[in-house]
């Protein structure tokens, strides 16, 4: 059986098992990365895929500043290697994105394989004049408008808005138990 499920805290060790394996330590090294580090993902936008009891897919989407315009970040996306073909990647993609939508999110920006994105609507003409702050290739850097226009006249740098996570916060910012 296969369920498409929010992440649970229980869910961590296993979605970087995932991680690691289908990206390997270089995931730490990219731009996209650099943004998400130390946030939290968006609420209720931090999905996995079980089947049979073992998580087997994960995509997690970021509260970022798109040049001025609230938007979502979205990755990484991993699928076991095993099963590849099963159509995991594409129904956790249009479960994230449908939910972004009925959430009012209006857009969401990524770096990935433009020919697979492209099926969900993404393209790299909605990006316009945006850039991400560290290297990319410009080819995979890709957005998709959830509500018509939401990236109209987007420009400039990306920014990540989300919340950081507790212990990513400075000790002043929150009170430890005695």
């Amino acid at each position: 059986m296969i369920q498409i499920r929010d992440e649970r805290a229980t869910d961590v060790a296993a979605r970087e098992h995932l991680l690691d394996a289908c990206f390997g330590e270089a995931r730490f090294t990219k731009t996209c990365e650099r943004l998400r580090e130390g946030r939290l993902p968006a609420d209720g936008l931090a999905l996995v895929v079980e089947m049979d009891g073992r998580l087997v897919a994960t995509v997690r989407l970021w509260h970022v500043d798109a040049g001025g315009i609230p938007a979502l970040m979205l990755g990484p996306i991993a699928v076991d290697p095993a099963l590849h073909g099963l159509g995991l990647g594409n129904r956790l993609m249009r479960e994230a994105l449908a939910r972004a939508a009925s959430l009012g999110h209006r857009a969401v920006i990524l770096v990935g394989d433009a020919p697979y994105y492209a099926r969900f609507g993404f393209t790299h003409e909605r990006v316009g004049t945006l850039s991400l702050p560290g290297p990319y290739a410009p080819e995979r850097f890709l957005a998709l408008d959830l509500a018509p226009g939401a990236l109209d006249g987007a420009t400039g740098m990306v920014r990540a808005t989300g919340r950081m996570e507790q212990s990513a916060l400075p000790a002043e910012t929150y009170r430890v138990a005695a």
